[in-house]
């Protein structure tokens, strides 16, 4: 199956450019958030390098701020980048398992292959990688039973449709959740069930 960005520049900006004045732009270097300049203006989410799991991850931040927060560069949150201490890698780590989540179930409805990102290289690395991929885990598969929030939903449903993923998303999901995030007993056995 061929992931073009292009293709998510297309069905975000058919789904949001009119009714939120957002739209999806390739970025050079790193992903960030624009708020519009003015009334007639645009925002922009902006990913980097061209890169489909950038673009994904970028969304799924976008799609879960809220009203306010669309209105401030980055959604007026405090990034550290790559090489962060162990209590700011706590940090970081506690406000993506949502994006990640539902970057996941988005990847899950284009057919494409998701990557838990701690993205902290040259830092101290995951400050817990095991339980951030258990919550993230966890996260994904409440927003698979429950739904996701409203804008998440209709680029997932969009993503599924135009990918034609629909009918098998439930069992992908839970083959790629035993591949990112197995889940174990006490005593270090795989306890994977076919359902959550």
């Amino acid at each position: 199956m061929n992931h073009s960005p292009n293709d998510l520049i297309m069905l975000f900006n058919d789904l949001f450019r009119e009714a939120y004045r957002t739209v999806l732009v390739k970025g050079s270097d790193e992903p960030e958030y624009l708020p519009a300049s003015g009334p007639e203006g645009l925002a922009q989410v902006v990913f980097a390098h061209g890169y489909y799991a950038s673009a994904l991850h970028e969304i799924s931040h976008w799609c879960i701020a809220g009203e306010y927060r669309r209105t401030l560069h980055d959604y007026g949150y405090w990034y550290c980048p790559d090489g962060r201490t162990l209590q700011q890698q706590e940090a970081f780590e506690q406000v993506e398992v949502k994006p990640q989540a539902i970057e996941w179930l988005f990847s899950v409805a284009a057919g494409s292959r998701f990557n838990i990102s701690v993205d902290n290289l040259s830092g101290v690395g995951a400050a817990n990688e095991e339980r951030f991929r258990r919550n993230v885990r966890n996260q994904a598969g409440e927003y698979l039973l429950r739904g996701l929030p409203p804008r998440a939903q209709t680029f997932f449903d969009s993503l599924a449709t135009f990918y034609g993923t629909g009918e098998a998303i439930e069992e992908r999901w839970h083959e790629d959740a035993r591949r990112i995030a197995p889940l174990y007993s006490e005593s270090g056995h795989s306890q994977e069930t076919e359902t959550l």
